[in-house]
């Protein structure tokens, strides 16, 4: 085999060759075929590049006998395989792929691997297929019917777009401290004890805590977050009934924007978040007075993505609850203390989405009018 083939390389492909070892990533086996290729152009025997490379006779042999009747490209290359031939034709694919999307077999709440190769071997002339021959047409197919995702499927209308619009140019607006655009919602809290004394932490051990645990009732976090500068507020209570509401709407005016004009605030469409849960909490003057100084601004159903503290809420339980509180003065002091914190370092959420953003990327959402006769 050393005689039959003889290398001999020109000085743009040896420098092509050299380059490709020296720099930049390729395939190993391709990166193998250079040496070989190089060994051979310096008058070694295919015994020597065998050893040098760590590779068979027979692919330092394969690999000169392409160059001398190809060319460069064609040594450095993968010859064609062949292969074994596809166990599923078109059709059978598309009828896995239609089976896949169907509903799955009474008693089962999702298709798995197996069930998939048995329904097609029911379906086909096929007297067994594989789970890995399902697994991989559908990943083929961008399928993976075992997963779902939890989504809130809106209705685009022109209620929604209206209101959509609405908050995105209020979050768009100049920040002026006479008529402040405030963020807000509400979320409940579990208080959660532990039944055993979890092990601290130690060097090459982590903390372990038991599985088991106390619930001591539920909490309720209205939180507050203003959109043009970096403050929330965060209040704990008992309830979140229109009392509740109400109150902090009382506080919202009266302690933390005393001297704005009118507070805008953006908000979802819970059946307590209305004026009417002032006058149920308040003498009706002094709801009107409170009334007076706040606007509402209600995000769309089913779009609570829109309201920006839904953000703050989730670094909230990332950076603060998530472990086991089991005392409300104990949650009052702990989510004090991130609030002071985040005021501090005077975080602030990006929002980048704006109405021009969303008339681009949600164009065939929005509702088509009837042209003009």
């Amino acid at each position: 085999m050393n005689v039959r083939y003889r290398v001999e390389l020109s000085q743009a492909e040896r420098c092509e060759l050299t380059a490709m070892l020296h720099k930049g990533k390729r395939a190993a086996r391709r990166l193998k075929r250079a040496q070989i290729l190089l060994a051979a152009d310096d008058g070694c025997s295919d015994d020597e590049i065998a050893r040098a490379v760590a590779v068979g006779g027979s692919t330092v042999y394969r690999t000169k006998r392409r160059f001398v009747e190809g060319n460069l490209q064609r040594a450095l290359s993968e010859e064609p395989r062949p292969g074994a031939e596809r166990k599923l034709t078109g059709t059978e694919e598309a009828l896995l792929v239609a089976t896949a999307c169907a509903s799955p077999p009474p008693g089962r709440a999702r298709w798995t691997l197996e069930l998939l190769a048995d329904a097609m071997v029911k379906l086909t002339e096929h007297e067994s297929l594989s789970g890995e021959t399902v697994r991989r047409r559908l990943a083929e197919n961008d399928l993976k019917p075992w997963r779902r995702d939890m989504w809130c499927i809106p209705r685009i209308d022109g209620e929604y777009v209206a209101r959509m619009e609405d908050v995105l140019d209020l979050y768009a607006e100049a920040p002026d401290p006479k008529r402040p655009v405030v963020c807000f919602d509400e979320s409940p809290v579990q208080l959660i004890g532990e039944v055993r004394q979890p092990i601290p932490a130690e060097p090459g051990q982590l903390e372990r805590y038991d599985y088991e645990y106390c619930r001591n009732g539920t909490v309720n976090l209205f939180v507050s977050l203003d959109v043009h500068r970096p403050w929330r507020k965060v209040t704990v209570t008992e309830r979140r009934t229109a009392e509740d509401y109400a109150q902090c709407m009382r506080e919202l005016s009266d302690v933390h924007y005393p001297d704005a004009e009118c507070i805008r605030v953006v908000q979802d469409n819970l059946s307590t978040h209305s004026p009417g849960a002032l006058y149920e909490a308040f003498a009706p003057a002094e709801a009107r007075r409170i009334l007076r100084r706040l606007e509402f601004h209600y995000t769309p159903k089913h779009a609570s993505w829109l309201n920006m503290v839904e953000i703050e809420i989730g670094v909230l339980r990332g950076q603060c609850l998530d472990c086991r509180i089991d005392d409300p003065k104990r949650l009052v002091s702990q989510v004090a203390a991130w609030e002071r914190q985040r005021n501090a370092a005077c975080a602030r959420i990006k929002w980048m989405f704006t109405t021009d953003k969303a008339r681009a990327k949600m164009g065939r959402t929005y509702p088509v009018t009837p042209k003009e006769s």
